[in-house]
């Protein structure tokens, strides 16, 4: 467990199943250090022998992540700063991909940018009525650019570019199902967790070589994204700089 001042990251393992969960007091957003917990923890959960699945989930019950932490975001003194920041996410989400374990995410409330790039990277998403999604990133002067290749894989270009160009707009948890980022909704969370419980039992009574060569098929074609989601944290940590850029932070950060 990594407990800090601004969150945690807690792991615990019963009948094959590792669950890793998350928490920050704003809304569980992501500050770097967090970012690096959540990555070690899934990547010490793939090569636990014991483990058979991982459920990655958050704390609280309004919202799954709010993405980057602006506050550190805002701190970034220069262009070197900000791509590091964004290769937090870019780490994370490699991390996920490269991980030989199915990865069900539980989804209780909102997210916002990189939230939506946390559960584009899970394998499989189970939510409740009420968790909307959008990208905001926009209107902060950067754009969805290191999580965009998880969420595109989920949901397709077309999809990702609406809500990409359209980030004020919430979208509703039945259009994120219906678009494929969530495989199941439910009106409330006993019922969530019910059918959580039920998929990750399953799978922990499978073949952990049959699922790991399964997970292999699925992300087959995402092999590059060592180079594309470092590139893509590049273009973010240059645009996080411009003056459009910090003064949107500002104004975000006050209201």
């Amino acid at each position: 467990m990594s407990n800090t001042a601004e969150g945690y990251v807690r792991s615990e393992l019963r009948g094959y199943i590792r669950t890793i969960e998350f928490y920050h007091p704003q809304s569980n957003a992501l500050p770097g250090q967090l970012l690096q917990r959540l990555a070690h923890e899934l990547h010490s959960a793939g090569n636990e022998e014991e483990c058979r699945v991982i459920q990655l989930k958050s704390a609280g019950e309004k919202a799954f992540c709010a993405g980057a932490f602006f506050d550190e975001l805002l701190a970034v003194s220069n262009e070197k700063e900000g791509t590091k920041f964004f290769m937090g996410f870019a780490h994370l989400i490699n991390t996920m991909r490269k991980v030989p374990k199915f990865i069900v995410g539980r989804v209780q409330g909102k997210l916002v940018g990189g939230g939506v790039g946390l559960a584009a990277a899970c394998d499989y998403v189970i939510a409740m009525e009420g968790a909307e999604v959008k990208l905001s990133e926009l209107a902060v002067g950067i754009g969805p650019f290191v999580v965009g290749p998880a969420i595109e894989r989920k949901i397709g270009l077309s999809a990702f570019s609406q809500m990409a160009m359209d980030g004020a707009m919430w979208r509703t948890s039945e259009w994120a199902r219906r678009n494929g980022l969530f495989a199941e909704v439910y009106p409330n969370k006993e019922l969530m967790d019910a059918s959580i419980e039920r998929l990750t039992h399953s799978l922990a009574k499978s073949n952990p070589e049959a699922m790991a060569e399964m997970k292999k098929t699925f992300w087959r074609g995402c092999e590059d994204w060592d180079q594309l989601l470092a590139e893509r944290a590049a273009i973010s940590g240059r645009l996080v700089m411009s003056p459009f850029s910090r003064e949107a932070l500002k104004k975000a950060l006050k209201k």
